[in-house]
């Protein structure tokens, strides 16, 4: 039996310090992920605890089969939903037709690091953010999307339409303000 396989199984069995091993193991990476579903810091660590209080109760039905990682991190998503769905009302948007055609330029990863981006995206409206984060971070189609927010599979792309765009003219006006200032 590997060490992970020995480590789930004490923590369903209860003991403490298998718990707090895999909580250390684990809560770095996790937290980055709560992060990307919170409005703030603080958000994201109670999101973390409260991630990590559901794996702990649900450890048992871990199956071992596919990824230990992802399933824990599931968890923290759906834990951050629910936060979400408590926080937020969801519009439904009839008018997709006008972002589906939307344009899009590419941004090549020398001009911005993955703080930067990541902070232009913390700093989305809440909708707009959650279902970019789900689009682009955990690869869930529209409808899943749709199903997970309780929402419309139109709202879903419309919402993913306007954060694209969002972030678009954000980075481009980050830019233009940086070739003006060295220029």
């Amino acid at each position: 039996m590997n060490d992970l396989a020995l480590l789930i199984k004490d923590c369903a069995a209860g003991k403490a310090s298998a718990q707090a091993h895999l909580y250390g193991l684990f809560a770095p990476k996790m937290f980055g992920v709560c992060l990307r579903y919170s409005k703030d810091q603080t958000e994201a660590e109670d999101n973390l605890q409260e991630g990590f209080i559901k794996v702990f109760q649900k450890i048992d039905t871990f199956k071992h089969q596919g990824s230990f990682e992802g399933w824990v991190r599931r968890i923290m998503v759906n834990v951050s939903l629910e936060k979400f769905r408590k926080q937020h009302h969801m519009y439904p948007v009839d008018d997709i037709e006008k972002y589906d055609s939307a344009e899009e330029e590419e941004i090549t990863e020398s001009e911005w690091s993955t703080n930067d981006l990541m902070k232009l995206i913390q700093e989305l409206p809440p909708r707009y953010r959650m279902v970019f984060n789900l689009y682009v971070f955990e690869s869930m189609n529209h409808k899943e999307i749709a199903k997970d927010l309780n929402i419309s599979e139109g709202t879903s792309k419309s919402n993913l339409a306007r954060a694209r765009l969002i972030l678009k003219n954000r980075i481009k006006s980050e830019l233009f303000d940086v070739e003006n200032y060295t220029a």
